[in-house]
């Protein structure tokens, strides 16, 4: 039997995003409440006529049209008027209830009502959905489309809509622009960038860093307006895997190092004043997997919105089988809920994660053909 290489004290990728959540500041929220109430006065709810319920199948003469927005105050209804109306128009003085033009005819100037009105038919009244002062929205509730919409409502400054500012730097002394056979070009930069750029971020990219601790320092230490860096490579336990301890060294708060997933697991994230740097593996399975994962969870937090969640569900066409106690991310195509497993060659395999659709989580020792999975889809 393998035996298993990985560590009993790696952390659950859970548990990982949980403390990422946790140490970034969510933008400040202030509780809404409704200024006046909500609608403020009588509405049409329908396009119709404005009349007094009261005077039945009676016909009616009209005295003109109410527009929303209009002032109601231009028309009183008085026994044997009516005021055509609509939708979202206030209702004039004298009048309680709308009769929709289906249910009206029109002869010799005058309205025929076809069904007995009722008070209150198709109208929306005043306060019935808030009165002054009522909480509409604690400040707990997270950032939406729709909150910003209600604060427009209730006439709170609405925020300016801006973007996370994302910076994504390689590194590592073998990217260069014109390779020899022992040198490589950078994909993980404009990988990275692309998938920032994807998931709505202002991303800016920075050229390669090498290893050399002080280079890694000094572009550390130059957030340049970015509240993001991702970097690639430098996290594992080579000779030249600088990141870490020059992270500690600057002071920054070490969130995670090494979590419980395959390929993935030399992730590390940490918080340097205001910088989040999700510190990914080199590997461009591993870089895009881990950003796949993290940099929504980041986004929405910096943004004040909810915890994203993007798994999905669908089956395994093939058995998966995995060795050690780590879950295994397997590269599918995808067709409707089906998962179709790539046969990958490792997480520098990045022709195989091209041809892929999405992640399927193959928990440890495997799953067999018709397995449900969760999964993600590759962006």
């Amino acid at each position: 039997m393998a035996m298993s290489c990985d560590h009993p004290d790696l952390l659950p990728l859970d548990e990982a995003l949980t403390r990422l959540w946790a140490a970034l500041p969510a933008p400040p929220v202030l509780e809404l409440r409704a200024d006046r109430d909500d609608p403020a006065s009588d509405l049409a709810a329908m396009d119709g006529v404005a009349l007094r319920a009261a005077e039945g199948l009676a016909p009616r003469r009209l005295l003109g049209t109410l527009y929303a927005g209009d002032d109601p105050a231009a028309f009183t209804v008085t026994p044997g008027t009516a005021v055509r109306i609509m939708t979202g128009a206030a209702l004039p003085p004298g009048a309680d209830a709308i009769l929709p033009v289906e249910q009206l005819r029109e002869a010799e100037g005058l309205i025929h009502p076809l069904e007995v009105p009722r008070p209150g038919d198709h109208t929306r009244a005043r306060g019935e959905q808030a009165r002054a002062g009522d909480l509409l929205l604690s400040a707990e509730r997270p950032f939406s489309a729709v909150r910003v919409a209600l604060q427009a409502w209730v006439g709170q400054p609405v925020p300016p809509l801006g973007r996370i500012r994302v910076a994504v730097a390689s590194t590592g002394d073998e990217l260069v622009a014109h390779p020899r056979p022992h040198q490589i070009r950078d994909s993980n930069g404009p990988m990275l960038a692309a998938l920032a750029h994807t998931l709505g971020a202002e991303v800016e990219r920075r050229p390669s860093l090498p290893d050399d601790p002080a280079a890694l320092g000094r572009a550390l230490r130059n957030a340049g307006g970015a509240r993001i860096l991702l970097t690639s490579g430098g996290v594992s336990m080579g000779e030249h895997d600088h990141l870490p301890s020059v992270l500690k060294d600057l002071g920054a708060t070490i969130l995670f190092h090494k979590i419980r997933l395959k390929p993935g697991k030399p992730m590390l994230a940490a918080q340097l004043d205001d910088l989040l740097v999700l510190a990914l593996p080199g590997n461009p399975v591993s870089a895009y997997l881990n950003a796949l994962i993290f940099l929504p969870v980041a986004l929405a937090r910096l943004e004040g919105r909810a915890m994203p969640d993007a798994w999905h569900w669908g089956r395994l066409t093939a058995a998966v089988k995995t060795k050690g106690d780590r879950p295994f991310m397997v590269p599918c195509r995808r067709t409707g809920s089906q998962l179709h497993p790539l046969a990958g060659k490792g997480s520098a395999d990045l022709v195989t994660l091209a041809q892929a659709d999405a992640f399927a989580w193959v928990d440890p020792g495997g799953r067999e053909p018709g397995a449900e999975v969760r999964y993600l889809t590759i962006v």
